[in-house]
């Protein structure tokens, strides 16, 4: 099919691999414009400008599709269907009825749950045994159009938002080539009513662990907010990112220190198994242990 892609973060460079792949012809791609990174804050290309490039493909990064010459490049481009996953910016209504299939999003959560910004956060935080893919058919609400396709994937008790969004960005990828394989013979499933719920972009606020919280919900936080923005608490005065975790045995005051690295909660305990110091790399919590000692207790 002939196909323009819109996509920007790590997430999206899967499912534009996958297609290529599976032969079809790549119209444009279309993606955020570079950003400023690293020390010297110059521009940035985002994921997928830079594998699109490096595919050989032709690469739009409008600020905004809503001016008039946007929106009739777009529809010039005569593409049968439009794949977006993790765009970032708002597709107007003739953005959305231009191509002859109109859009499909590539959604990581089992909708119409976790509909929003970052449903792999919100499905970990709120620790739900499943989560996965829908291609979806976009309409002008917030992930509300039917769905096409679905599948799901168990969470499992040490997964991290990491693990999740590397193993779903490869089924997203899997997915929207069947999805485009089967286009005329697939039919919409009408999102429900009962069930919706929306996926806050996550606050750095909702970072600094609460030792006061059962060791459910600060182990839920440490994976759900691993890599970024990283759940965190204080040693000696450190900002120190912890990475992953598991539950354990233990019981004692709310931050205490039990051994090695497993920390009371409010109930129970955790055990960390990674974490970063600052300005430093993610590291076991041997390495960990072996460069820093833990005090009685955690602030």
């Amino acid at each position: 099919m002939k196909i323009i892609f819109m996509g920007t973060p790590d997430f999206s460079v899967p499912a534009l691999d996958a297609l290529v792949e599976a032969g079809h012809e790549i119209l444009a791609v279309y993606t955020q414009p570079p950003r400023p990174a690293g020390r010297g804050k110059k521009p940035r290309p985002s994921p997928v400008q830079a594998r699109a490039e490096a595919l050989g493909l032709h690469v739009h990064h409008p600020v905004s599709l809503r001016p008039q010459e946007e929106k009739d490049a777009f529809a010039a481009l005569g593409a049968e269907i439009a794949v977006v996953v993790a765009y970032g910016l708002i597709l107007p209504r003739t953005i959305l009825d231009a191509p002859i299939h109109g859009c499909l999003n590539i959604h990581a959560s089992l909708l119409p749950r976790w509909r929003g910004a970052a449903p792999i956060h919100r499905a970990l935080l709120a620790g739900d045994a499943e989560t996965g893919i829908c291609i979806m058919q976009m309409e002008a609400g917030l992930d509300t159009g039917p769905v096409l396709l679905r599948e799901a994937t168990p969470i499992g008790a040490e997964d991290t938002t990491a693990d999740l969004h590397d193993r779903l960005a490869v089924m997203g990828g899997r997915l929207i080539t069947e999805a485009l394989d089967r286009i005329t013979e697939l039919s919409s499933e009408v999102q429900p009513e009962v069930g919706v719920t929306y996926a806050e972009k996550i606050d750095k606020a909702e970072a600094r662990i609460d030792w006061t919280r059962p060791a459910e919900d600060v182990d839920r936080q440490i994976r759900a907010l691993s890599p970024f923005p990283g759940a965190w608490c204080e040693v000696e005065g450190e900002r120190l990112k912890l990475l992953r975790s598991r539950l354990t045995d233990g019981r004692g005051t709310p931050g205490q220190v039990l051994s090695g690295f497993v920390i009371a909660c409010g109930t129970g305990a955790v055990e960390v198994l990674s974490a970063q110091r600052q300005g430093k790399r993610p590291m076991s919590a041997e390495e960990i242990l072996r460069g820093l000692t833990l005090p009685e207790r955690l602030g």
